[in-house]
């Protein structure tokens, strides 16, 4: 039993530990050609974009589930010699299913089932690092249950195939598939001002999978203005708004759907257009950007009126997302790749892929343990310093903030079983009698 568990704990560390660049400028890169926006070859994307989105899987004609993925100006062959290419550099490639125009929608297991194939057969041809939720329009309802307890079928089969394609891919690649998220502000913030329809739809499908996401990057474009937690209305295109609704989605907030739980500001980018001409509305201007982005990671003053509800704001915002990195590409559109300038500038550092110091580790004894556990780690000061304990279903059971390099670890309350410690990106089990 305990060799099964073991197992086990070994797939949940490896779900929960996925290497990702750190900090991450994330890019969509459009499949097809824009007078406007032309088409670039996906190679050939400027080398600051680390975490490349390729837009988009969309659902076959005649039906809103089954799906597929086709080269718009080059061979399947060339594009996955493309993708290999930046793979071989570090970069991490994503396939992104849906987008503005193709809803989609799973009525039912059967369509569960066929969206679930058809996205396998897409990541494993072209050899996608991950996939990313960008369901707009009708994809996501709600008409009644809760964030915790969804009810509506399409809410529910999406995290079920979700669940199932990474299961799949660990199965097969024995590695994490790599999940981000882009949702538009309606369907996260808006939970606060209404719970149905559109309003928080996208909430049970974050909440459900949080322990697989690796970014959350809503679009802070396109959206009009929206509820802070702090009870205020902010408008789009403002330092303002880029700081009240990221700090949302790190300490959550109440819907009548229930509460949200906040994500951690490592599993956060800010998504914003290259240029005003890329979105319909929420363009901000580089000096707006950065303010906010400096306040929001600890390093500026406060831009507008908004104040953080954490005092010295969160340094580990993971980084920043743009539609699209072909807008960014033209100078017609602002100066040439003016996103990605503006983001070097913000974070001070070329942008590089976050690698494990393999020389750090951390021990813990005894094993098996009764009551309590001592643990010893070299804490550095930007270790991250939170330690959680999961149970052999993955509920997180224990956390705590580590504060010196030996520390004492009441597990009493922890009923008898294998469990996993998870301390600065690196993992243990042992077994409570």
């Amino acid at each position: 039993m305990y060799k099964i568990l073991a197992t086990a704990f070994i797939l949940l560390s490896s779900l929960a530990f996925s290497q990702i660049p750190n900090p991450a400028l994330v890019g969509y890169w459009q499949n097809w050609n824009d007078a406007n926006a032309p088409y670039s070859q996906l190679d050939l994307v400027d080398s600051r974009y680390n975490i490349i989105e390729v837009s988009f899987a969309v659902p076959q004609a005649g039906t809103d589930y089954k799906m597929e993925f086709i080269p718009d100006q080059v061979s399947q062959s060339t594009l996955i010699t493309q993708i290999q290419a930046l793979q071989s550099q570090g970069k991490k490639v994503l396939i992104s299913m849906g987008g503005a125009t193709a809803p989609i929608s799973l009525s039912n297991s059967s369509e569960r089932d066929t969206f679930v194939s058809t996205m396998n057969n897409i990541i494993n041809t072209y050899g996608f690092d991950g996939i990313d939720i960008d369901f707009e329009g009708s994809s996501l309802s709600t008409t009644g249950g809760t964030i915790s307890a969804p009810v509506d079928a399409p809410i529910i089969n999406l995290i079920d195939a979700v669940k199932q394609i990474m299961s799949d891919y660990y199965v097969s690649h024995n590695k994490k598939l790599l999940l981000t998220m882009a949702p538009e502000t309606a369907f996260v913030h808006g939970g606060q001002s209404a719970y149905g329809g559109i309003w928080g739809a996208y909430l049970p499908v974050i909440d459900a999978l949080r322990d697989s996401l690796d970014i959350l990057q809503v679009q802070l474009y396109n959206s009009g203005s929206m509820y802070g937690i702090d009870g205020n209305i902010y408008s789009q295109g403002t330092a303002d708004f880029i700081i009240a609704m990221t700090e949302a989605v790190i300490q959550g907030f109440n819907t009548g759907g229930g509460s949200f739980i906040g994500l951690p500001a490592n599993k956060i980018a800010i998504g914003l257009p290259a240029c005003p001409s890329a979105a319909g509305g929420g363009y901000t201007n580089v000096d707006t950007v950065k303010a906010a982005m400096d306040y929001l990671r600890g390093t500026g003053t406060k831009p507008g009126t908004y104040t953080l509800l954490q005092s010295g704001g969160y340094p580990t915002l993971l980084g920043m997302m743009t539609w699209s990195i072909n807008w960014d590409a033209v100078s017609t559109c602002g100066s040439t790749y003016e996103y990605a300038d503006n983001f070097d500038v913000i974070f001070n550092t070329p942008t590089n892929t976050q690698s494990i110091d393999t020389k750090k580790s951390f021990t813990i004894y005894p094993n098996p343990a009764n009551d309590k556990i001592y643990i010893s780690s070299t804490i550095n000061g930007n270790d991250n310093r939170l330690l959680k304990i999961y149970n052999s279903i993955g509920e997180n059971v224990l956390s705590r903030m580590l504060t010196s390099d030996s520390e004492i670890i009441n597990i009493e309350e922890l009923t008898s079983g294998i469990y996993m410690i998870c301390f600065d990106r690196k993992s243990k089990v042992f077994i409570k009698n």
